[in-house]
């Protein structure tokens, strides 16, 4: 699909305004160096969740930006945390002791506790190689703990050595009186232990390449290079810009304060810290942040179980300096928007195109397939008919649209399994059915007997028309409000359903009629 550069260079969708400011202020950098290197970043003390999914994909959107603003090269590093030390155990990991045993030791020198990798690093680390590979995205996976030991951060671990006073001076102002009185950028791995300490630094010695702390009455001596020491994590994000050259990283709301001390520390230690883009928490269905360490919220897993990975991908495009929550019933709402831009797609102008979050979902590469029916339509479908199979779908589709052939539709094929899956685990063992009065019940049998005499050539829209007849016949004009919703608690057992005239032309004429009299016995 050929959009022209101008649209590109006018677009107001947040990945374009990333992209555009990051060649604006980076242009001589990225010059220098002869490409972009984008970066985001992940703490493998607890397993991977949607979050960090989320940044991997917002990233890959401001890159599929540049690269229709600009031809540079572009990397994306994606980088783990790992030689961090273990402040505290996970609530949703086995063998729990085994990290008891191991708190304050580098997350890839603790024992897997699932028996799967040499260490509790390692294994997280592979968990996000492996989701992030299911989505396709193009990485390069980086280890603090290789790069720290390999010696790559050597030079730049000497330049914080040799701004060591420095970088205190603008950390120092943001601790409590306790925290300063230990504080170093430098935390040493303890040889006897193999802990990550916490401890004074009594001496630093350049021409030595070491500090000088004590540790249980002891004074030791120990180089900063070669994976000796680990960083505090803010000077470590710093020197991580500076020593491999980032040039956009995003991160959330609540690690502002951090990015900006980062910052400093980074231009202390003479490089241009990276473009930022701060995005809003995810929070479960309590407004509570999402946690590796509970494993609260949707973990991947179930919105793939549920839902395609491109509605979770429209979910993090859209609005992403505000709060969302991420609990199961937002799944069907997403599923149901990313359809809705896909059908918008094809008619709006290029301009607009690039504002439909559809585009940064695929890369302006999008599936030609017409949407038939919506997610909400096919969970009504499943629960009226106890669908457990996809052809008993298919049935029902077919009733709306006789010709369709179920191959041209690989979205469709998708999403009537997601929704049995869904209704079976989520929507089931919430309904609540109701018999109605008899008022509701001489309404019910009117409304059956108007959709026996309709016929299957009807638009859903006259559909709909007869339905809103019947119902003024038997509720004033500001109750019929509560005619919808009576339908939907007898027949759907929920207070909110479906446009009725579009559930008739896929359940069937007789199939409704049946349904509300089968409702009406209770």
């Amino acid at each position: 699909m050929h959009i022209e550069k101008k649209f590109f260079e006018e677009s107001e969708a947040w990945p374009f305004v990333e992209a555009r400011e990051i060649l604006k202020k980076r242009s001589k950098i990225i010059e220098k160096k002869g490409y972009v290197l984008f970066q985001t970043g992940y703490g493998p003390s607890g397993l991977p969740h949607i979050g960090t999914f989320g940044e991997v994909c917002r990233t890959t959107m401001v890159m599929h930006a540049f690269q229709k603003l600009s031809n540079i090269p572009m990397k994306l590093f994606t980088f783990s945390d790992d030689m961090d030390g273990l402040r505290k155990v996970p609530d949703n990991i086995p063998n729990k002791h085994i990290l008891e045993q191991n708190l304050h030791k580098p997350l890839t020198s603790i024992p897997d506790p699932f028996n799967k990798f040499k260490s509790f690093g390692e294994h997280n680390n592979a968990m996000l190689k492996t989701f992030l590979d299911a989505f396709n995205f193009i990485y390069e996976f980086k280890s603090s703990t290789d790069l720290y030991k390999s010696g790559q951060f050597n030079d730049a671990l000497l330049n914080v050595l040799k701004n060591y006073e420095k970088i205190n001076e603008v950390v120092l102002p943001t601790l409590g009186p306790d925290r300063r009185k230990t504080y170093s950028p430098f935390l040493p791995v303890c040889p006897e232990t193999g802990m990550v300490l916490e401890v004074p630094i009594i001496k630093i010695d350049q021409a030595k390449q070491s500090i000088v702390y004590e540790n249980k009455g002891k004074k030791i001596e120990t180089k900063v290079i070669d994976g000796n020491c680990k960083l505090q994590w803010k000077v470590d994000w710093a020197m991580r810009w500076y020593a491999l050259g980032v040039d956009f990283e995003m991160y959330g709301k609540d690690l502002i304060p951090s990015a900006e001390l980062s910052q400093k520390i980074c231009k202390i230690l003479g490089a241009n810290p990276p473009n930022g883009f701060f995005y809003e928490l995810f929070l479960d269905e309590h407004g509570e942040k999402i946690s590796k360490s509970k494993g609260n919220g949707i973990t991947i897993e179930q919105w793939l179980k549920y839902a395609s990975p491109e509605s979770l991908s429209l979910y993090m495009y859209q609005n992403p300096t505000r709060a969302k929550k991420l609990y199961f019933e937002v799944i069907p709402k997403a599923v149901d928007e990313y359809l809705s831009f896909i059908e918008k797609f094809e008619g709006q102008p290029e301009k607009e195109k690039l504002g439909n979050p559809v585009w940064h979902v695929h890369n302006g590469a999008l599936p030609k397939e017409k949407i038939i029916i919506n997610f909400n339509m096919l969970l009504n479908l499943v629960s009226v008919s106890n669908a457990t199979k996809e052809d008993v779908i298919w049935k029902y589709i077919k009733n709306f649209r006789p010709n369709v052939n179920e191959n041209q539709h690989p979205i469709l094929q998708k999403l009537i399994i997601n929704a049995i899956n869904y209704f079976k685990d989520v929507v089931s063992l919430k309904k609540k059915f109701r018999k109605p009065n008899a008022k509701e019940v001489q309404a019910l049998k009117d409304l059956a007997d108007q959709i026996s005499k309709m016929t299957t050539d009807m638009k859903p829209e006259d559909m709909q028309t007869i339905v809103y007849s019947v119902g003024k016949n038997h509720y004033s004009k500001e109750k019929l409000r509560d005619w919808f919703k009576m339908i939907y608690e007898v027949l759907f057992g929920e207070e909110q359903g479906p446009r009725m005239g579009s559930f008739i032309s896929f359940y069937g004429i007789k199939e409704s009629v049946d349904l509300i009299n089968k409702s009406i016995r209770g």
